[in-house]
């Protein structure tokens, strides 16, 4: 938002691009637009984005977040556009230091460098501590009026929201579903288990508590009547779906079906999590597409659920 007020400033005309993905949605961006007047292009790039996830060419940060390669890549789809719409450069609010990943000099660099666009990206608020970039050297944008803001604090920042009467911003950190550690370990999983996983896949993955059964199965159990709700509009004919009969409890899903075996362990999860008795033979209903069956099964044993557990 600082930095497109700066070059708004300058008497450059200017739209903001977002990137969305299942790891991070346009919401905060949209506020952002909204509350200083700006139109804002939606892009998704979950393609691309699975790619670099897999195999990210500079690593992941403390978890899943492959912050470099995805900066990379979302400069890359702002070059795009950039071209497309004839634009003469593209900036970010990145400042130097901020974040121990992404914002070095040494990542900047290579962000920019990898981008195809280098000459292009500009970073206004920590420019005076960069080399100059082609809008500079060329004069489309008065290097002198740039700033020279670097490390975490965000002292000036917060003066100069003052200044623009920006009144409304997000808190600095979050978003990205791959910076959560439980989040990362369940896309782990995922990676090892599914090599054709789509992206309902995962969008499971955000709900419930997820059980690994077996090499080929594993079963997600609603934690509320909400995720309860969620679990069964993400499910499809081919997946198990699992209740109690006569006690009130989660919903219980074992994408893309399985045995025999693996459907007992997936309702002993759902007797285990529910109102029901649990030293007793209670019964689950199971349901597949158009037909429902009818199981009796025990609650899970605690080691059972600790072992399945993914944590």
């Amino acid at each position: 938002m600082l930095a497109a007020k700066v070059i708004m400033a300058l008497g450059v005309e200017v739209t903001g691009v977002t990137c969305t993905t299942p790891f991070f949605s346009p919401e905060k961006a949209q506020a952002a637009a909204k509350e200083i007047g700006l139109h804002l292009v939606e892009v998704d790039i979950t393609k691309e984005h699975l790619d670099i996830l897999k195999a990210p060419r500079y690593g992941y940060g403390k978890n899943m977040n492959p912050c470099i390669d995805c900066h990379t890549l979302m400069l890359k789809t702002a070059g795009r556009i950039m071209e497309e719409r004839g634009a003469d450069f593209i900036f970010t609010g990145e400042v130097l230091g901020q974040r121990p990943m992404s914002q070095t000099r040494q990542s900047l660099y290579i962000v920019a460098k990898n981008s195809g666009y280098q000459e292009y990206i500009l970073r206004p608020l920590s420019a005076l501590l960069l080399p100059a970039t082609r809008p500079e050297i060329e004069g489309t944008v008065d290097r002198q009026r740039l700033l020279a803001i670097k490390g975490r604090g965000r002292k000036d920042q917060i003066e100069m929201a003052r200044h623009y009467g920006i009144g409304h911003y997000s808190a600095p950190a979050g978003g990205c579903l791959l910076t959560d550690s439980m989040f990362s370990k369940r896309l782990r999983d995922l990676f090892r288990h599914g090599m054709d996983f789509e992206i309902r896949d995962i969008e499971l993955l955000k709900y419930g508590r997820h059980f690994r059964i077996n090499e080929f199965s594993k079963a997600i159990v609603g934690r509320n009547s909400v995720e309860n709700e969620t679990l069964q509009r993400l499910s499809r004919g081919e997946d198990i779906v699992i209740n109690m009969e006569q006690f009130p409890g989660p919903t219980v899903i074992v994408p893309y079906g399985s045995g025999e075996t693996t459907i007992l362990s997936a309702a002993s999860l759902c007797a285990s999590y529910s109102d029901a008795p649990k030293n007793e033979e209670v019964t689950a209903l199971c349901r597949k597409g158009d037909s429902t069956s009818h199981i009796q099964v025990k609650a899970a044993l605690r080691d059972d659920i600790e072992c399945w557990l993914i944590k």
